[in-house]
């Protein structure tokens, strides 16, 4: 399998192909199957593929190859798939891990972030009542 850690923004479907081992016209019809692998198309018509995307597509291939699921089985699973997601350490920018990241886990993020946000809100209107 292709590293990924080599970044290319976008990869035709045969390099994803090659990259995932999965044939093109199982990635072809993929896309009619699964709602959320929907890989953009350049000007010429071809599909090109995120890093996003391959995740999802070995994803894909592990809940039906390796699991056994059925395709419909696959598409609930996915429906709480959240692709991995790539962190660079503050301390070392070159060093990056991929992790998974739960649907709860995002969530959380978000409700925190929305606690600091009405809290920062507050004290804007507080300064502003002041002035």
């Amino acid at each position: 399998m292709k590293n990924l850690s080599i970044k290319k923004l976008y990869y035709s479907i045969s390099e994803v192909s090659k990259i995932t081992a999965v044939e093109q016209y199982v990635l072809r019809y993929w896309e009619t199957e699964f709602e959320e692998l929907k890989p953009q198309k350049n000007r010429a018509g071809n599909r090109i593929y995120t890093n996003k995307d391959i995740q999802l597509v070995l994803q894909i291939k592990s809940l039906l190859r390796e699991k056994k699921y059925t395709i419909e089985g696959a598409k609930k699973i996915l429906q709480n798939y959240i692709p991995e997601i790539v962190v660079q350490h503050i301390n070392s920018p070159s060093q990056t891990d991929i992790y998974p990241v739960t649907h709860a886990e995002v969530k959380k993020g978000k409700d925190s972030i929305k606690k600091d946000l009405e809290e920062i809100k507050k004290i804007i209107e507080y300064l502003i009542a002041k002035l």
